[in-house]
């Protein structure tokens, strides 16, 4: 007897954009939020540079970061930003790297194969567990991602690094800052992007250093050459001008004012206090399906290490467990394929390294009502392309 096919759900998405970078606007955005941009003027003139402190001295203030800690907006991204930190500042004494997910495993085969550190150690974990965080050693630089974007893992608190210590702990926060509890006295380099938490534009990293981090720079030159785009130092000291918002290269002034109406309706909200808690409901919206769902399941295998940003999940039907790797990626593209031809969901799709299954942005623009909305979908899709496989078979 052939199964009824699932009858698709009534309640649709407000917003459909669940996509884990660009992630989605905050909400209410429209275009006319650039209409006051600074478009057709020099960077360094004096009322388009005012914009660019602007982002910095605000972005600061959300973050709650310490008045002696300095903040940069910087090329390329949150990978800019990285890698800025990576080249100017590793080499001083051994490195530890943790990796539980891509990016992790990037900045390792970066510091092992680019920079070719000798005393360098990988501490690695597959896809929806961490590392043992207590064997880092931080007489070491140590650098590691707040939360794997692409695993759903995070670390689930501060503890674990000690206050004194002797290394730098460099962070890439991109998928976690504005969303978790970070503890910043404890993170001497904190990297991240406009496009994630607050839904901004692309391409523009920020760049955030700890005294000790200075105190790195101005007391440390790599044996290599650093390109002028990896440079904030001028005659061994800090350039204190990339910190009020001269910037190493040409920002673009409509994303520039992007983040500052992003940071204002951040701040419209209540803060970062307001834009954690926008985001620990989304995941608890996610995990109270979850519970009721019998095909799904969290890739992280610790609800401690949970992310509520990069909300990452795997099959766990025994039918989808039997098929083999290349069938298991065919049905799960099928079912992002279907959610988006309705209009209900777009790049979900787990990230091309991880498990196959889906990935669904949490962060604070998200509404928790649309995450609601999407979940029956989700379950409709991949139930009516499991009936079709069978059919098919």
């Amino acid at each position: 007897m052939t199964a009824s096919p699932p009858v698709k759900p009534a309640r649709r998405p407000g917003n459909p954009c669940f996509s884990s970078g660009p992630c989605a606007k905050r909400p209410g955005w429209s275009p006319a939020a650039l209409e006051g941009a600074l478009v057709g003027r020099s960077h360094r003139a004096a009322a388009p540079k005012a914009r660019l402190k602007e982002v910095i001295a605000r972005s600061k203030a959300l973050l709650g970061a310490p008045e002696d800690y300095r903040l940069a907006i910087v090329p390329g991204s949150d990978s800019g930003a990285v890698e800025m930190a990576l080249w100017s500042m590793l080499g001083a004494r051994g490195v530890d790297v943790l990796a539980w997910e891509s990016f992790g495993k990037g900045w390792a085969k970066d510091i092992t194969g680019q920079l070719r550190l000798n005393d360098a150690r990988l501490l690695e974990a597959d896809y929806g567990s961490l590392p043992d965080l207590g064997q880092v050693d931080w007489d070491c630089d140590v650098v590691f991602t707040w939360n794997g974007t692409t695993s759903g893992v995070r670390v689930p608190d501060g503890d674990w690094i000690p206050a004194e210590r002797t290394g730098l702990a460099i962070c890439d926060a991109t998928s976690a800052v504005f969303a978790m509890d970070l503890p910043l006295d404890k993170l001497d380099v904190v990297t991240w992007s406009w496009q994630k938490a607050l839904g901004g534009e692309a391409a523009h990293g920020m760049l955030l250093l700890s005294p000790r981090a200075v105190e790195r720079l101005e007391s440390y030159r790599p044996d290599w050459p650093l390109p002028k785009v990896f440079r904030m130092t001028r005659a061994g000291k800090l350039d204190e001008a990339l910190f009020e918002g001269a910037t190493i290269n040409t920002p673009s002034m409509l994303c520039v004012e992007d983040a500052l109406d992003a940071l204002t309706w951040a701040d419209s909200i209540g803060g970062r206090d307001a834009l954690i808690a926008r985001t620990t409901a989304n995941l608890a919206a996610v995990d109270k399906w979850v519970a009721q769902t019998d095909w799904i399941d969290f890739l992280a295998a610790a609800p401690a290490t949970r992310s509520p940003t990069s909300i990452c999940l795997k099959v766990v039907d025994p039918w989808f467990e039997a098929l083999g790797e290349p069938e298991q990626k065919a049905v799960t593209k099928a079912v992002v394929a279907a959610l988006e031809r309705e209009g209900v969901g777009y790049d979900l799709g787990a990230y091309r390294d991880a498990p196959p299954g889906f990935r669904i942005w949490g962060g604070a623009t998200v509404e928790t009502e649309d995450l609601e909305a999407l979940l029956p979908w989700l379950d409709w899709a991949y139930r009516r392309t499991k009936a079709e496989e069978a059919a098919a078979a």
